[in-house]
């Protein structure tokens, strides 16, 4: 076919992959015959199913990776590939594709076009943030490059659909409208596309396979954003990795160092990875709901149990919020004093987190001397070093209640996006900041009046003024640091659209007070004050907190919160500890989570929708299944949402029948068959394969918990008990041991490399499941050093449980949930009012402090 010297372009209708190669083909307008044929039409010989676009080359060789025929296009052109837009080309293949792929599913072959956005909302905001960072037309420089026609062309079937709004993405569209402006993008889309946009792809779509997040065992594919249980296909295992994994696995426990136990109070060690680890405070006035617990203080304990369980030197520290209005007007309503209220709900939030088994080292509060003591050191460096400013601010003021309205106590018509219900500091909806006065038909939350304007004098922070230093620190600590994607967007949009001087004080009662005589009356506004919080409680842990306050050279600090706190530690608390000037340790790492919601609604303590953390221990639920089930849909990339009916489908399905099933199957088969101990093992071919398997899951779940990506790590656990549930079946040890010597001998292979497998099981559950995880070592007898073993380097997957080794009495880990006992709580918690209602007006006070208290570090 290409003996005269030509190249030939195989390319088929309606399919995405060919706008990429045809827009490089024009642009680079290389010599190419192109060839229009059916989308099922085997082009490439030697593979098994048709592979398009195609590129067939004058020696008869084949290319057919989309990116790779653009790259060899552009190179026979003299445009080779430099490093950053070789990135981008890995990042386009490994991170977008696979949100396009799901998107163009929903889109064209579903119809489901509204859920496209929050499919692709992470790849559009990395996209964006790495266009606002340089000032050229291109993704690589002053020219078109290969980067430049992959992703505009693998985008192209949604942003040049105008029903996706682009306005918040200001870089990406002006990128966007540039190169597909286009002569060589307008020529390929109509070829490819037939001028039908989406729809043009609709019989190439309904051909392709659903896309892995959603061809799932045991489920229906699901909107909750959660890991699917996918079978991704068998993963191709090399010789070496087969011998490689063999001989690690034979070197057993022998040098193992143990876990040590934790020694208070725990400070920063040389040549250690020092760890400071803090989730958002939680506002003591509102108890948590499932939401609050995920995105805080759940998610940052997981990742600390896990590295504590490398060696890693970690403090984790968090607290109450327990200052502002809200505290005020609770006391009032229980007819306590305000500290009485913070002692008895501090309580609260203590024993619901004992419950979920949070492990912190220290849980305080912010109502204590060493927070007064370091809010007012920090406010008068800031004070002495010009980054205070004094302004005249205008306030809304109930006249019926008396009082100045915080900013969570008013409620109005979003000026930017007129969303009804916007606060008084932000907009839910819209997510930009506001001042209260600029709300539309402001309202009162607690008496529904509405207030007046009224004048008064404050400080600010002069943020313009530390806008270059704080600059300076984003760019080295997003670059070098793991922070989330949302994390980064919602920063850069903040410095995109300019800071603006913050407001520090309030008009207020209960809070720390400020210091400046001429402000004597007031106290720190909550976005101040509170994040310093983590300073005061560690310091009421040890005297030598500044050795972790202060020490940014030695210790790596993870932030951990939801999404809508991310402006307050990413640019607030930082401009407030680089403005004072005392070499403060700030944040390395920002992890922040999307919303988890309640079923098809939002959680709320005043309606009885959802569960919340004083409930979770009276539904009979464990509190490791728990803990599993919303890690298993925490909210990463995207919101999420708990459902019951999900719930029970993922602890039936992934608990009883994949992870539990195995487990206790291993157990008992050493149990039944071999008096209790482990019988002696002679690997063969098959066991090699199966250890290098579990070996490669052990390594992706360290590189993912590095890295923070909690839930993705989950997923490889899982995949492990699946590996051994199908070796389990594939060799039916309960067969072989009935069988001549070979067999006995393979039973005995089979159930020893399983119960390992088991043993390594209980030491990546952890952080995740800590009861269940020690359930299981007590059960397995599994000696202490395994721990310590498994995690080592990379992930190191040993024979922990050798021949002879006596293991406990084995009995199941889990139980069914069954559908009546959901239903039942899914009634409970769905939103019913009892009979005895209490009065209107009783109803709407409660409702005010529960809306105005909402759980978050520094929400008021």
């Amino acid at each position: 076919m290409a003996s005269n010297g030509q190249i030939r372009l195989f390319v088929s209708e309606g399919n995405p992959q060919c706008l990429k190669v045809l827009a490089a083909l024009e642009e680079t307008g290389v010599q190419c015959g192109v060839q229009c044929v059916n989308h099922e039409e085997r082009v490439v010989p030697f593979l098994s199913r048709p592979a398009l676009p195609a590129l067939l080359l004058p020696s008869g060789l084949h290319i057919f990776s989309s990116n790779a025929i653009c790259q060899y296009l552009f190179e026979v052109k003299g445009q080779e590939s430099n490093q950053l837009c070789n990135q981008w080309l890995e990042w386009e293949a490994t991170e977008l594709q696979p949100a396009l792929l799901q998107a163009l599913h929903m889109a064209v072959v579903q119809g489901k076009s509204s859920d496209v956005f929050n499919i692709l909302q992470a790849s559009l905001n990395y996209l964006d943030q790495g266009l606002s960072k340089q000032s050229l037309p291109y993704l690589t420089g002053e020219a078109i490059s290969v980067a430049d026609v992959v992703l505009s062309a693998a985008l192209y079937p949604f942003l040049s659909d105008s029903s996706l709004a682009l306005g918040e993405y200001k870089s990406l569209k002006a990128w966007f409208d540039h190169v597909a402006a286009r002569h060589s993008f307008q020529s390929a889309a109509q070829k490819v596309l037939q001028g039908k946009g989406l729809q043009g792809m609709k019989s190439y779509m309904q051909r392709q396979p659903l896309p892995q997040s959603s061809v799932c065992r045991d489920s229906q594919p699901t909107n909750n954003g959660t890991p699917a249980e996918c079978d991704e296909g068998e993963r191709m295992v090399s010789e070496e990795e087969m011998e490689a994994a063999a001989l690690t696995w034979c070197k057993g426990l022998n040098s193992s160092p143990l876990v040590k136990e934790r020694q208070h109070p725990i400070l920063p060690q040389e040549d250690k990875k020092n760890i400071l680890v803090t989730s958002a405070l939680p506002y003591v006035n509102n108890v948590p709901h499932l939401g609050n617990i995920i995105g805080c203080v759940l998610s940052a304990d997981v990742f600390s149990r896990y590295g504590r369980l490398r060696g890693w030197n970690l403090l984790y520290v968090c607290g109450t919020d327990e200052y502002g209005t809200a505290t005020e007007n609770k006391a009032r309503e229980e007819g306590l004093t305000p500290q009485q209220i913070c002692d008895k709900y501090h309580a609260v939030h203590a024993s619901i987190y004992k419950w979920f088994q949070i492990d912190f080292d220290f849980f305080g509060r912010t109502t204590t001397e060493k927070q007064t003591e370091i809010a007012q050191d920090i406010f008068w460096r800031l004070n002495k070093h010009g980054f205070l400013v004094e302004d005249t601010v205008e306030q809304l003021r109930c006249e019926s209640c008396q009082r100045f309205l915080a900013d969570r106590f008013v409620e109005g018509i979003c000026p930017f996006c007129n969303y009804a219900e916007a606060r008084g500091d932000q907009c839910d909806k819209c997510g930009r900041l506001i001042n209260a006065v600029e709300l539309r038909e402001p309202q009162c939350k607690v008496c529904r009046q509405t207030p007046n304007i009224r004048s008064s004098k404050h400080l600010f922070l002069d943020l313009p003024k530390l806008e270059t230093q704080l600059e300076q620190w984003l760019d080295k600590s997003t670059s070098t640091g793991d922070w989330t994607a949302n994390a980064k967007q919602i920063t850069r949009s903040w410095l995109r659209d300019g800071l603006k001087p913050r407001c520090i004080t309030r008009d207020l009662h209960w809070g720390t007070p400020v210091p400046h005589p001429d402000f004597k009356e007031k106290v720190f506004y909550v976005w101040f004050d509170a994040p310093i919080g983590y300073l005061s409680i560690t310091a009421n842990y040890t005297d030598q907190w500044q050795k972790w306050w202060k020490n940014p050279h030695q210790v790596e600090l993870y932030n951990f919160m939801a999404k809508d706190n991310v402006p307050f530690h990413s640019v607030v608390f930082p401009c407030s500890l680089l403005g004072a000037q005392d070499n403060y340790t700030l944040v390395n790492h920002l992890v922040a989570t999307e919303y988890l919601n309640y079923e098809d609604t939002k959680f709320s303590k005043s309606r009885g929708v959802g569960v919340f953390g004083d409930m979770a221990k009276d539904t009979g639920i464990p509190s490791d299944v728990w803990r599993f089930y919303l890690l298993y849909v925490r909210p990463e990339g995207q919101d999420s949402a708990f459902s019951w009916a999900d719930m029970a489908l993922k602890n039936n399905s992934e608990l009883l029948n994949n992870l539990g099933n195995f487990i206790n199957r291993a157990g008992m088969f050493v149990t039944r068959f071999f008096e209790g101990c482990v019988p002696a093992m002679e690997l063969l071919q098959e066991d090699k394969k199966l250890l290098a398997m579990v070996s490669w899951e052990l390594q992706q779940y360290i590189q993912l918990m590095d890295k923070v990506r909690i839930r993705d790590g989950l997923k490889h656990i899982l995949n492990i008990s699946r590996h051994g549930n199908q070796y389990i079946q594939v060799n039916e040890p309960w067969k072989k041991i009935k069988g001549g010597e070979t067999d006995r001998q393979r039973a005995g292979t089979v159930t020893g490399v399983s119960v390992n497998i088991a043993c390594l099981l209980s030491v990546m559950l952890s952080p995740y499941m800590p009861t269940v995880s020690q359930t299981i070592r007590d059960q397995l007898n599994a000696p202490q050093s395994c721990i310590s073993t498994m995690f080592q380097g990379t992930g190191t997957f040993v024979c922990s449980l050798s021949a002879g080794h006596r293991i406990g009495t084995v009995s199941p880990l889990f139980q069914k949930l069954e559908v009546d006992q959901i239903e039942a709580l899914k009634k409970r918690f769905g939103g019913q009012q009892p009979e005895d209602e209490p009065p209107k007006k009783k109803v709407l006070s409660n409702l005010c402090v529960c809306v105005c208290a909402r759980w978050c570090c520094c929400v008021k």
